[in-house]
Protein backbone atom coordinates (compact mmCIF):
# COMPACT_ATOMS: atom_id res chain seq x y z
CA UNK A 1 0.00 0.00 0.00
CA UNK A 2 2.84 2.39 0.82
CA UNK A 3 4.23 1.96 -2.71
CA UNK A 4 0.84 2.63 -4.27
CA UNK A 5 0.31 5.92 -2.40
CA UNK A 6 2.81 8.07 -4.37
CA UNK A 7 1.45 6.78 -7.68
CA UNK A 8 -2.13 7.46 -6.56
CA UNK A 9 -1.22 10.96 -5.36
CA UNK A 10 0.50 11.90 -8.62
CA UNK A 11 -2.38 10.49 -10.68
CA UNK A 12 -5.05 12.44 -8.80
CA UNK A 13 -3.10 15.69 -8.84
CA UNK A 14 -2.37 15.29 -12.56
CA UNK A 15 -6.03 14.77 -13.38
CA UNK A 16 -7.05 17.73 -11.23
CA UNK A 17 -5.69 20.11 -13.86
CA UNK A 18 -7.83 18.77 -16.70
CA UNK A 19 -9.95 21.85 -17.31
CA UNK A 20 -10.56 22.67 -20.95
CA UNK A 21 -9.08 26.16 -21.30
CA UNK A 22 -9.29 26.29 -25.12
CA UNK A 23 -12.62 28.21 -25.23
CA UNK A 24 -10.92 31.18 -23.53
CA UNK A 25 -8.57 31.66 -26.48
CA UNK A 26 -9.19 34.13 -29.28
CA UNK A 27 -7.90 31.44 -31.66
CA UNK A 28 -10.52 28.79 -30.85
CA UNK A 29 -14.10 28.73 -32.11
CA UNK A 30 -16.88 26.57 -30.70
CA UNK A 31 -18.79 24.23 -32.94
CA UNK A 32 -21.83 26.51 -33.16
CA UNK A 33 -19.61 29.45 -34.24
CA UNK A 34 -18.19 27.54 -37.20
CA UNK A 35 -19.88 28.18 -40.53
CA UNK A 36 -21.94 31.05 -39.11
CA UNK A 37 -21.60 34.75 -39.89
CA UNK A 38 -19.79 36.73 -37.20
CA UNK A 39 -20.00 40.49 -36.71
CA UNK A 40 -16.66 42.29 -37.09
CA UNK A 41 -15.88 45.70 -35.63
CA UNK A 42 -12.56 47.49 -35.42
CA UNK A 43 -10.89 49.40 -32.63
CA UNK A 44 -7.73 50.30 -30.77
CA UNK A 45 -6.53 48.86 -27.47
CA UNK A 46 -6.49 51.70 -24.92
CA UNK A 47 -5.66 49.67 -21.80
CA UNK A 48 -4.23 46.22 -21.24
CA UNK A 49 -3.99 44.30 -17.99
CA UNK A 50 -2.91 40.75 -17.26
CA UNK A 51 -5.56 38.85 -15.25
CA UNK A 52 -6.46 35.26 -14.37
CA UNK A 53 -9.43 33.22 -15.58
CA UNK A 54 -10.65 30.52 -13.20
CA UNK A 55 -11.58 27.74 -15.63
CA UNK A 56 -14.34 25.34 -14.68
CA UNK A 57 -13.27 21.80 -13.89
CA UNK A 58 -14.68 19.09 -16.14
CA UNK A 59 -15.34 17.01 -13.03
CA UNK A 60 -17.05 19.88 -11.21
CA UNK A 61 -14.38 20.03 -8.50
CA UNK A 62 -15.02 16.45 -7.40
CA UNK A 63 -11.71 15.13 -8.66
CA UNK A 64 -9.55 17.38 -6.49
CA UNK A 65 -11.66 17.12 -3.34
CA UNK A 66 -12.46 13.42 -3.74
CA UNK A 67 -8.91 12.45 -4.64
CA UNK A 68 -7.52 14.58 -1.84
CA UNK A 69 -9.91 12.98 0.65
CA UNK A 70 -8.86 9.47 -0.40
CA UNK A 71 -5.15 10.28 -0.19
CA UNK A 72 -5.59 12.14 3.10
CA UNK A 73 -7.59 9.26 4.54
CA UNK A 74 -4.95 6.74 3.51
CA UNK A 75 -2.21 8.87 5.05
CA UNK A 76 -4.23 9.41 8.23
CA UNK A 77 -4.81 5.69 8.52
CA UNK A 78 -1.04 5.17 8.79
CA UNK A 79 -0.98 7.07 12.10
CA UNK A 80 -1.62 5.61 15.55
CA UNK A 81 -3.95 2.78 16.43
CA UNK A 82 -7.52 2.19 17.61
CA UNK A 83 -9.62 5.34 18.11
CA UNK A 84 -6.58 7.54 17.39
CA UNK A 85 -6.19 5.91 13.99
CA UNK A 86 -9.88 6.47 13.19
CA UNK A 87 -9.63 10.15 14.17
CA UNK A 88 -6.43 10.54 12.14
CA UNK A 89 -8.13 8.92 9.13
CA UNK A 90 -11.11 11.31 9.35
CA UNK A 91 -8.86 14.34 9.88
CA UNK A 92 -6.65 13.24 6.99
CA UNK A 93 -9.66 12.82 4.70
CA UNK A 94 -11.02 16.29 5.56
CA UNK A 95 -7.62 17.95 5.22
CA UNK A 96 -6.96 16.09 1.98
CA UNK A 97 -10.30 17.20 0.52
CA UNK A 98 -9.52 20.85 1.32
CA UNK A 99 -5.98 20.58 -0.06
CA UNK A 100 -7.17 18.73 -3.19
CA UNK A 101 -9.75 21.43 -3.89
CA UNK A 102 -7.09 24.15 -3.61
CA UNK A 103 -4.73 22.25 -5.92
CA UNK A 104 -7.48 21.77 -8.50
CA UNK A 105 -8.44 25.46 -8.38
CA UNK A 106 -4.81 26.54 -8.82
CA UNK A 107 -4.22 24.22 -11.78
CA UNK A 108 -7.41 25.43 -13.49
CA UNK A 109 -6.32 29.08 -13.42
CA UNK A 110 -5.04 30.51 -16.71
CA UNK A 111 -3.33 33.76 -17.62
CA UNK A 112 -5.49 36.14 -19.66
CA UNK A 113 -5.62 39.68 -21.05
CA UNK A 114 -8.23 42.20 -19.98
CA UNK A 115 -8.34 44.51 -23.01
CA UNK A 116 -10.14 47.83 -23.02
CA UNK A 117 -10.84 48.68 -26.63
CA UNK A 118 -12.10 51.94 -28.08
CA UNK A 119 -14.15 50.93 -31.09
CA UNK A 120 -14.16 53.07 -34.19
CA UNK A 121 -17.80 53.99 -33.43
CA UNK A 122 -16.63 55.64 -30.17
CA UNK A 123 -17.84 52.94 -27.75
CA UNK A 124 -15.47 51.41 -25.19
CA UNK A 125 -15.66 47.68 -24.52
CA UNK A 126 -13.66 45.32 -22.34
CA UNK A 127 -12.89 41.79 -23.50
CA UNK A 128 -11.08 39.15 -21.44
CA UNK A 129 -9.46 36.26 -23.26
CA UNK A 130 -6.62 33.80 -22.82
CA UNK A 131 -3.17 35.41 -23.16
CA UNK A 132 -1.99 33.24 -26.03
CA UNK A 133 -1.19 36.20 -28.30
CA UNK A 134 0.85 39.35 -27.76
CA UNK A 135 -1.16 42.56 -27.64
CA UNK A 136 -0.02 46.13 -26.94
CA UNK A 137 -1.70 49.39 -26.00
CA UNK A 138 -2.32 51.38 -29.20
CA UNK A 139 -2.61 48.25 -31.34
CA UNK A 140 -5.43 48.07 -33.91
CA UNK A 141 -7.62 45.00 -33.46
CA UNK A 142 -10.70 43.26 -34.82
CA UNK A 143 -13.54 42.32 -32.47
CA UNK A 144 -15.20 39.21 -33.86
CA UNK A 145 -18.66 38.17 -32.67
CA UNK A 146 -21.21 39.90 -30.49
CA UNK A 147 -22.77 39.82 -27.03
CA UNK A 148 -21.20 37.25 -24.75
CA UNK A 149 -19.13 35.68 -27.53
CA UNK A 150 -16.48 38.16 -28.70
CA UNK A 151 -12.85 37.44 -29.45
CA UNK A 152 -10.09 39.91 -30.21
CA UNK A 153 -7.67 39.36 -33.09
CA UNK A 154 -4.82 41.49 -34.46
CA UNK A 155 -5.77 43.68 -37.41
Amino acid sequence: MKRLLPVLAISVLSLAGCANTAPYSGNVYSGNQAKSAQTVTFGTITALRQVQIQADSRAGGLLGSGGGAVIGGILGNQVGGGTGRQLATVAGAIGGAVAGTKVEEATNRITAWEMEIRQDNGRNVVVVQKADQNFQVGQRVRLIGSGSSVSVAPY
